[in-house]
């Protein structure tokens, strides 16, 4: 369960200290680490105390030592030399990767908790009973983070993720899929909205920076209790789901800033294609030009004064309401007036929704 790098620096160091050689064996006698050249030599020997009800003992100028999980055998520690105080380093030796079995063991268990948490694979009983177990606080204020990476399995994001947060007792960085990072965020009580963008945008510049990756961050609603965990978790999915279709232009999401954007991605496919139909005929917003799809974001953006948009786009007025008019005769829809405005605004999000589950079809 621990990696061999972990076991060499643990062995390393206590080497710098006492200058004792260490080497640390799998139960078949294979070196997992080791500060000894010749360490292949001692695999018999260290079958046969495997096999032996000794948990120590010395043999052929080295100390062995017996480390064990929950009585399982794990490990079988060589230390270099015969005297009282190269045992006392063996015993030391052991008690050290003994703790860290524990450590590893523990942030494993607590790792796969808070993934069935999420994907509500427990009961509320279960959820109460393990917690309390690993000794997670069950009534703090959470919200969850997610960050989706532009490449598969990216492990320096999440290694950069979990050293800015998992050093923190009660923050957990884990992952369910192969490309979003999920941070469960411990919050203070009197953290806001606004504390949790402030988090973001730290993360978002930490990726960025050491990292290299480019990222797109949501985070859900602060919920209060362990068993609405999964809830804040599912926000946070949608809000970057409705971010990248209505919002690309942001890498930051928040479920309780989705606008609109929220209702019509809820909406069912039938309804959707039933509103377009209704509003473009037989025609699709696919279907103008870049010129008139430029002209109408910018008219959208100027809060449809005609003037300030006929400047942004250096036209003259009359060219802008010429292009305005063209488009009225083949929608029956005037931009000049509110309501026809924000029922075409409408339609465009509706078209934007449906061609971005097209793309998941396929």
């Amino acid at each position: 369960m621990i990696s061999n790098q972990i076991l060499q620096s643990t062995i390393e160091g206590l080497k710098g200290i006492t200058r004792i050689d260490i080497c640390i064996m799998d139960t078949e006698g294979k070196s997992l680490a080791s500060t000894i050249n010749d360490a292949e030599e001692y695999e018999e020997a260290v079958l046969a105390f495997v096999d032996s009800p000794a948990d120590s003992q010395v043999l052929q100028g080295y100390q062995f030592f017996k480390v064990f999980d929950e009585n399982q055998l794990e490990y079988v520690i060589l230390v270099k030399g015969d005297s009282d105080d190269v045992y006392m380093i063996g015993k030391i030796a052991s008690f050290q990767i003994q703790n860290l079995l524990v450590a590893y063991k523990e942030r494993y268990d607590k790792d796969n908790f808070i993934k069935n948490l999420l994907l509500d694979n427990l009961l509320l009983v279960d959820i109460y009973n393990r917690a309390k177990k690993l000794h997670i606080e069950t009534d703090v204020r959470r919200v969850v983070f997610l960050i989706e990476t532009k490449t598969e399995k990216d492990s320096n994001a999440l290694e950069t993720v979990r050293g800015l947060f998992t050093g923190k007792n009660q923050d957990f960085v884990t992952a369910v899929d192969e490309k979003n990072i999920i941070l469960v965020k411990e919050l203070k009580e009197n953290d806001t909205y606004e504390d949790m963008d402030k988090t973001a945008k730290m993360i978002l510049d930490m990726l960025n920076t050491e990292a290299m990756e480019k990222v797109q961050i949501s985070y859900g609603t602060i919920v209060s209790e362990i068993k609405d965990v999964s809830r804040s978790y599912k926000e946070a999915k949608m809000a970057l789901d409705v971010g990248k279709i209505f919002y690309a232009e942001r890498d930051i999401v928040a479920y309780s800033n989705l606008g609109i954007g929220r209702l019509i991605y809820q909406l069912p496919m039938p309804l959707c294609k039933m509103f377009i139909k209704e509003i473009f005929d037989s025609k699709s917003p696919d279907d103008f030009d870049e010129e008139t799809l430029t002209t109408i974001n910018k008219f959208f953006e100027n809060s449809l004064n005609v003037s300030e948009t006929s400047r942004q786009l250096y036209i003259h007025r009359n060219t802008l309401v010429y292009r305005l008019d063209k488009l009225q005769k083949s929608t029956n829809l005037d931009l000049r007036v509110f309501e026809d405005a924000i029922t075409f605004k409408i339609a465009l999000m509706v078209a934007k929704y449906m061609k971005y589950m097209e793309t998941l079809e396929y």
